[in-house]
């Protein structure tokens, strides 16, 4: 027995997009395995002025290959993605968005929108790029733009599956990755959300946030020339001294960290496994390694005990 949560699909399913048309401003932090979708989930931080914690959850492309030690290409094929999937959705209650990579063939990305909408998830994220895909941080990768009317086919494929209105598919925008402007990225929002997208994300290796800015100002205007407007949505990994409120006052709505946490898991088991080896015992890593009890609090193990001396 793991430590479920309870929260049925469609409750959970719901929640992103009501707190959208609530105009709020969401940030999501990446998890790639349930423990990890544990501690994103339960992540809370006492602000002066009151609690402040993630509104939701990534599953990342990149982490969900890299924890099965496989590079970001598309080959960690989509029913194992799934599984990692349902182990996180088993433990947590708040919304997941779904890195979908370029979303594979239309008949690929159908069976993926309905599958993840049956299984309680909220959005999918799919990104205008052909397959198999290159990660988008890598400098030296080439990256190759599928046509936009094709992509959006694709996009309006995926919508016409759908059972409610409730899960959310959002296109991914690489014109700045592969080295155009802001003027190709802005034909393509155009075409994508004339195909039906419920949202753009936009995203730049730059190490500031002025192409992303720029994007925004002019994603202002074709929203107003086209009478409606769609969330935008940011990921500044690279770009990583701009703050989420900053983001937030230019025109994002859902910020994301893309891959914190598993980066942050190496960088630890690195740490441990020196000292170890260098110490030749383990005492001196206990510091900077969660408790055995806690453990045993986040993954239910502890009402198990609890349980079994109950019903002696």
């Amino acid at each position: 027995m793991t430590k479920l949560r309870g929260i049925l699909p469609e409750c959970r399913r719901a929640r992103l997009r009501e707190r959208l048309a609530a105009g709020d401003r969401l940030r999501l932090i990446e998890a790639h395995s349930g423990l990890s979708g544990i501690v994103g989930d339960s992540a809370l931080w006492e602000a002066s002025s009151g609690p402040v914690e993630f509104d939701g959850l990534w599953l990342s492309s990149l982490t969900c290959s890299a924890i099965k030690g496989l590079p970001d290409v598309e080959l960690n094929i989509m029913e194992r993605r799934l599984e990692t999937i349902d182990e996180v959705l088993t433990v947590t209650t708040k919304p997941i968005v779904v890195d979908g990579d370029t979303g594979g063939t239309e008949a690929n990305f159908e069976y993926l929108c309905t599958k993840l909408e049956a299984m309680g998830v909220s959005a999918v994220v799919i990104e205008d790029k052909t397959g198999p895909k290159r990660n988008s941080l890598s400098a030296g990768a080439r990256q190759i733009l599928e046509s936009p009317e094709t992509f959006g086919r694709k996009i309006r494929c995926g919508k016409e599956r759908l059972r409610s209105r409730d899960f959310l598919i959002f296109a991914r925008i690489e014109s700045l990755i592969a080295g155009l402007d802001v003027d190709d990225a802005i034909e393509r929002a155009r075409c994508y959300l004339e195909y039906g997208a419920d949202g753009i994300l936009i995203h730049s290796r730059e190490r500031t946030a002025e192409q992303i800015l720029a994007f925004l100002d002019a994603y202002r205007r074709l929203c107003d020339e086209l009478g409606f407007r769609r969330p935008v949505l940011a990921v500044p990994t690279s770009y990583n001294l701009v703050t989420a409120a900053t983001l937030f006052q230019a025109g994002v709505d859902i910020v994301i960290y893309a891959n914190h946490l598993l980066r942050a898991t190496v960088a630890a088991m690195r740490s441990v496994c020196q000292q170890i080896l260098e110490h030749d015992k383990s005492s001196e890593v206990e510091r900077n390694c969660v408790p055995i009890p806690d453990l045993f609090d986040m993954v239910g193990f502890s009402e198990i005990v609890r349980r079994d001396k109950a019903a002696v």
